[in-house]
Protein backbone atom coordinates (compact mmCIF):
# COMPACT_ATOMS: atom_id res chain seq x y z
CA UNK A 1 0.00 0.00 0.00
CA UNK A 2 1.47 3.38 -0.90
CA UNK A 3 0.10 6.77 0.46
CA UNK A 4 1.49 10.03 -0.07
CA UNK A 5 2.34 12.40 3.35
CA UNK A 6 3.12 15.84 3.65
CA UNK A 7 5.44 16.76 6.76
CA UNK A 8 6.29 20.44 8.05
CA UNK A 9 8.83 20.90 10.33
CA UNK A 10 8.34 19.32 13.18
CA UNK A 11 5.49 17.12 11.90
CA UNK A 12 5.84 13.43 12.73
CA UNK A 13 4.65 10.21 11.28
CA UNK A 14 4.66 6.38 12.67
CA UNK A 15 6.28 4.54 9.86
CA UNK A 16 3.89 1.15 10.91
CA UNK A 17 2.48 -0.32 13.36
CA UNK A 18 5.46 -1.44 15.66
CA UNK A 19 7.92 0.46 13.39
CA UNK A 20 9.78 3.75 14.62
CA UNK A 21 8.57 7.21 13.82
CA UNK A 22 9.96 9.79 11.96
CA UNK A 23 9.82 13.78 12.29
CA UNK A 24 11.08 16.07 9.63
CA UNK A 25 14.01 18.34 10.22
CA UNK A 26 14.15 20.66 7.55
CA UNK A 27 17.14 21.61 5.36
CA UNK A 28 20.58 22.22 7.62
CA UNK A 29 21.77 23.32 4.25
CA UNK A 30 20.54 23.71 0.61
CA UNK A 31 21.61 20.16 -0.62
CA UNK A 32 20.75 18.39 2.58
CA UNK A 33 17.45 17.68 4.11
CA UNK A 34 17.52 15.88 7.62
CA UNK A 35 14.93 13.41 9.47
CA UNK A 36 15.25 12.41 13.06
CA UNK A 37 14.63 8.68 13.60
CA UNK A 38 12.73 7.91 17.27
CA UNK A 39 12.48 4.95 18.39
CA UNK A 40 10.63 3.77 21.47
CA UNK A 41 11.21 0.05 23.08
CA UNK A 42 9.63 -1.20 26.57
CA UNK A 43 12.15 -2.98 28.83
CA UNK A 44 11.48 -5.21 31.65
CA UNK A 45 11.92 -1.50 34.08
CA UNK A 46 9.84 0.66 31.88
CA UNK A 47 10.24 2.32 28.15
CA UNK A 48 13.60 3.26 26.59
CA UNK A 49 13.28 6.08 24.47
CA UNK A 50 16.13 6.92 21.65
CA UNK A 51 16.38 9.66 18.40
CA UNK A 52 19.04 10.35 16.12
CA UNK A 53 19.12 13.05 13.16
CA UNK A 54 19.63 11.15 9.37
CA UNK A 55 21.14 13.45 6.99
CA UNK A 56 20.05 12.71 3.24
CA UNK A 57 21.17 14.53 -0.35
CA UNK A 58 18.59 16.55 -1.69
CA UNK A 59 18.82 14.85 -4.77
CA UNK A 60 18.17 11.62 -2.96
CA UNK A 61 15.04 10.11 -4.19
CA UNK A 62 14.10 7.10 -2.30
CA UNK A 63 15.10 5.94 1.29
CA UNK A 64 15.30 3.05 3.65
CA UNK A 65 14.03 3.48 7.40
CA UNK A 66 13.18 0.42 9.66
CA UNK A 67 12.61 -1.72 6.86
CA UNK A 68 10.19 0.91 5.34
CA UNK A 69 11.19 2.55 1.50
CA UNK A 70 10.50 6.43 1.50
CA UNK A 71 10.30 8.34 -1.76
CA UNK A 72 11.04 11.87 -1.54
CA UNK A 73 8.46 13.13 -3.88
CA UNK A 74 9.24 16.69 -2.93
CA UNK A 75 11.23 18.62 -0.45
CA UNK A 76 11.71 21.82 0.59
CA UNK A 77 13.14 23.86 4.20
CA UNK A 78 9.24 23.90 4.81
CA UNK A 79 8.10 20.56 3.72
CA UNK A 80 8.74 17.14 3.21
CA UNK A 81 6.08 14.77 0.58
CA UNK A 82 6.99 11.68 0.59
CA UNK A 83 5.16 8.56 -0.43
CA UNK A 84 5.82 4.98 1.94
CA UNK A 85 5.69 1.25 0.79
CA UNK A 86 6.23 -1.39 2.55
Amino acid sequence: MNRSVVLSVGDSIRLGKGKDQITYAGMPSENVFSIVRRKREMLPFGWSGQAWNLFFSSNQTTIRIDGIEIIAEEVTQEKFRLQMSR
